[in-house]
């Protein structure tokens, strides 16, 4: 089933998340409805919190978006893509060379900014059968992960994003909070659109 997106503005996407256990209700159908929620909105992951619940689970699928532009380019992409579920997720360590990638979120449709992370990361999670992992991501999948994590912690990339570009978007972030925003996927608003 597909969920609404929680938009920019809604109190869950500021809260630090809850550790879950292996008795949480329905986890299975959970994954699976976030996992469609996130591919219909053609995102490469989705923090539970963005559909509202505030508990330690995201998901990342570099995969998929790998293997669609493979297709489109016919070039073999610069790393190996993944398709995890990471719940009650530590980060140990991030180390390695700070990078810019401009960076965008499916609560905060139609908006983009350069984000400065650092390239590796080390990170501790339990899969969805709740076998214990700790590993270490670079690239591209290592910045996902970046940015999934900050969802369970309260963070929105645009906190990262610098002063000037933080202040020329300030109308578009209200304007989102408000619903005004074209959007290719349900989504929640703080305040419904009359």
């Amino acid at each position: 089933m597909i969920l609404p997106i929680y938009a920019y503005g809604q109190p869950v996407l500021k809260k630090v998340a809850q550790d879950i256990d292996k008795d949480y209700p329905d986890l299975k159908g959970l994954i699976n409805n976030m996992k469609e929620t996130m591919h219909n909105a053609e995102g490469v992951g989705l923090a539970a919190p963005q559909i509202g619940l505030s508990i330690r689970l995201f998901l990342v699928d570099t995969l998929t978006s790998q293997e669609k532009d493979k297709e489109e380019d016919g070039k073999e992409p610069e790393y190996q893509g993944i398709r995890k579920v990471f719940i009650n997720a530590e980060m140990i360590e991030e180390t390695g060379k700070d990078n810019t990638f401009e960076e965008g979120c499916l609560s905060i449709p139609d908006i983009t900014g350069d984000v400065d992370r650092l390239d590796t990361i080390k990170i501790r999670y339990l899969d969805e059968d709740f076998v214990e992992y700790v590993e270490v991501f670079d690239g591209t999948n290592a910045r996902v992960i970046q940015h999934e994590y900050d969802h369970l912690e309260g963070i929105l990339f645009t906190e990262k994003l610098k002063p000037l570009k933080k202040r020329m978007l300030k109308r578009k972030l209200e304007n989102i909070k408000k619903g005004v925003v074209e959007k290719k996927y349900k989504m929640k608003f703080v305040i419904a659109r009359r």
